[in-house]
């Protein structure tokens, strides 16, 4: 039951930034979005050889391996896997910054899986679903919650329909893009063991990268305010689809303020036990 939440993002200013032109799209029908990621809203399309220019890059969710994002002339982002560029590397400035300069990170020791009582608790609220099928606001699915990127789901190399096994798979090859963005969004001064961080993944993979970046919850934890506090008050919040409070998930913020306040003695973020 993934749900997508609808917000604005916030236009990084960029100066004197030198564009980089000229690259190809190599892919069919690239959506360009409204921040970088795929939780973001589609600004357009880009169709296989058409060119672009590059403004500056970023860094995201990884995309077959590729964390780069791209911000084109047009103001919105594609990932860097779908643009030619011949190198995983920058070709110009990164967004925010000057030309050529590296991708910053909060962390890099942070723990990009969850832990089983994090997998459980996301199965469990997802629901296991054998075949490509509309969740219950329409978005295309399969397995534990992973929303299709390509018609009928093409992206992902298990074979339909899914066994419980195979979309357990699936769901662990999901859940990094969720952390590595969670992890982008915290400063090193938050100190997460790993129910609490387990919680928190399951909340940015039901409502978006996009939107954990922009939330008090996260605002709150970066400020320094004690996490228990923070997480009991601020989950039950994201309860709302549709302009409506929905009991489901009521239910899963309930679970999640109580796996985060499951005590551990393994630290997840900043650094990996």
């Amino acid at each position: 039951m993934k749900l997508t939440y609808f917000f604005i993002g916030t236009l990084i200013a960029v100066t004197v930034m030198p564009h980089a032109s000229g690259y190809a799209i190599n892919s069919d029908v690239v959506s360009c979005r409204s921040g970088p990621g795929t939780t973001y809203g589609i600004v357009r399309t880009y169709k296989k050889g058409q060119n672009v220019s590059i403004t500056c890059q970023t860094t995201g969710p990884s995309v077959n391996g590729d964390s780069l994002w791209d911000k084109t002339s047009d103001g919105c982002y594609v990932a860097d896997y779908y643009v030619s560029t011949g190198t995983g590397n920058y070709v110009t400035g990164k967004c925010g910054g000057g030309e050529g300069s590296p991708p910053s990170s909060n962390s890099s020791g942070y723990c990009k899986a969850v832990n089983q009582a994090g997998l459980d608790l996301i199965s469990k609220w997802e629901g296991f679903v054998a075949s490509p099928a509309p969740d219950p606001i329409g978005l295309p699915t399969v397995g534990y919650g992973h929303l299709c990127q390509q018609k009928n789901c093409a992206e992902v190399k298990y074979k339909f329909p899914l066994t419980k096994a195979t979309a357990q798979q699936l769901l662990n090859d999901d859940i990094p893009k969720y952390s590595s963005c969670l992890a982008s969004y915290l400063n090193s001064r938050v100190k997460l063991n790993d129910n609490q961080w387990a919680a928190l993944v399951s909340w940015v993979f039901n409502n978006g990268c996009g939107n954990a970046q922009s939330s008090t919850l996260v605002k709150r934890l970066n400020d320094g305010e004690d996490p228990d506090t923070v997480a009991e008050q601020e989950l039950p919040k994201w309860r709302m689809a549709g302009g409506h409070v929905l009991q489901g998930l009521v239910n899963r913020r309930a679970d999640e303020v109580r796996l985060f306040k499951t005590a551990s003695s393994k630290q997840a973020y900043p650094s990996c036990q």
